[in-house]
């Protein structure tokens, strides 16, 4: 079996009481979690990442302190590190965010102070908010997805200085909607994956934003694009859809196969990720469970209870052997209830991000356990790698 084991969570934070806590990744070099519609910053303590074996009862208290946090004007719809980024080179500790009826700014992470701005206007001169965004692999532009089309800045000239590509062609052929997801091909390839709330994914060329194919198949708007490590494969995932579509983007005339999720009734984004080796793919649902499955076959290895309540978030760390999970679900009360009576709060084991510590492989150890693939990209299940 994969070598998947949760002993106890890491650590909890739940300083996020009101809001639901929508995504999160870990980043390379400075080690911090990331927390989406209130940034929050968290350092875990890598000597003992077990050493917290349950989650703190207080509802103000947290496994790991803040350290440092940022506040947006209006709820965030995304956000993306700069691809660079390296704690012995300051300036190029940034992130920027898109939030609701304001532009896209760039934060400094050690300092949490705003660098600057890119702004985008709409045709009556008023500014518009980016629903998706991402850098470019080479780190100098910044995509951003909006209705039916992108919006491309460059980081070195902030302000409202653009280039607009639509994603609809003049004979109305293309991806309409909003553009809610963007990814780019690890393999240097210079192809971009959107993902539309039309319920459709799209390729293109990156240069020139030129429109590849257009993939269908997704039965809820596409909420999430990712690349797998070598860039022949994408995986997307739809809001009210209960499966991961993988594709090969070599031959996109077939599903490859799904993977299942239960995320059937709801409206939030489910992030999934891939694992550092790029062999499993793990992911969260409404039933509080991760699930983990290997993509070479396309097969259910492991799960565990992650929480109570809807797992919304899960990230693999690039190299150490952890994982984080984001918990919580935005609930409405009937409007005929009083208001002594609303309590859209939860409680703090289901509103919170987690950090969960397991056995990984070195490289090596994985490269010499993982089984050779035949002809037809399938793997022999009855040789996965077993408990250690």
């Amino acid at each position: 079996m994969f070598g998947f084991y949760i002993e106890e969570p890491g650590g909890n934070l739940s300083e996020i009481a009101a809001l639901t806590i929508s995504k999160l990744f870990w980043r390379i070099f400075v080690s911090l979690i990331k927390l989406k519609s209130y940034i929050n910053f968290h350092r875990p303590d890598y000597e003992n990442p077990t050493e917290e074996k349950t989650c703190p009862s207080a509802a103000n208290e947290d496994s790991f302190p803040a350290s440092l946090a940022i506040t947006e004007g209006e709820a965030i719809y995304d956000y993306c590190w700069y691809p660079y980024m390296s704690a012995s080179d300051l300036v190029s500790c940034v992130f920027a965010t898109s939030t609701r009826d304001h532009p896209i700014h760039l934060w400094d992470t050690t300092t949490g102070q705003l660098r600057c701005t890119y702004r985008a206007y709409d045709n009556m001169d008023e500014i518009t908010a980016a629903f998706s965004i991402g850098f470019n692999p080479t780190g100098t532009k910044i995509f951003a997805g909006y209705n039916k089309s992108i919006r491309i800045f460059d980081i070195h000239r902030p302000g409202r200085d653009f280039e607009q590509r639509s994603t609809i062609q003049g004979n109305k052929e293309g991806q309409s909607g909003i553009i809610s997801s963007i990814a780019f091909s690890p393999s240097h390839t210079g192809m971009l994956a959107t993902g539309s709330y039309s319920q459709t994914t799209a390729i293109h060329r990156e240069d020139n934003m030129e429109l590849l194919y257009v993939l269908h198949g997704q039965e809820g708007g596409v909420t999430q694009v990712q690349f797998s490590k070598d860039g022949n494969y994408l995986y997307t995932g739809g809001r009210k859809d209960p499966y991961i579509l993988c594709w090969d983007i070599r031959n996109t005339v077939e599903i490859v196969y799904k993977l299942y999720r239960s995320t059937e009734t709801t409206n939030q984004r489910i992030q999934f990720d891939i694992e550092p080796y790029g062999r499993h793919l793990g992911t969260g649902g409404q039933d509080g469970l991760v699930h983990i499955y290997d993509l070479q076959t396309g097969q259910w290895v492991s799960s565990f209870q992650a929480a109570s309540d809807t797992v919304s978030g899960f990230s693999f760390h690039p190299f150490l052997p952890m994982a984080a999970t984001a918990s919580g679900h935005r609930r409405f009360v009937p409007l005929e209830e009083s208001d002594e009576d609303l309590d859209l709060s939860l409680r703090d084991d289901e509103n919170c991000a987690s950090v969960w510590s397991f056995p990984v492989y070195s490289a090596e150890d994985y490269a010499a356990n993982t089984d050779p693939v035949d002809s037809n990209g399938q793997s022999d299940e009855a040789n996965l790698l077993q408990d250690p």
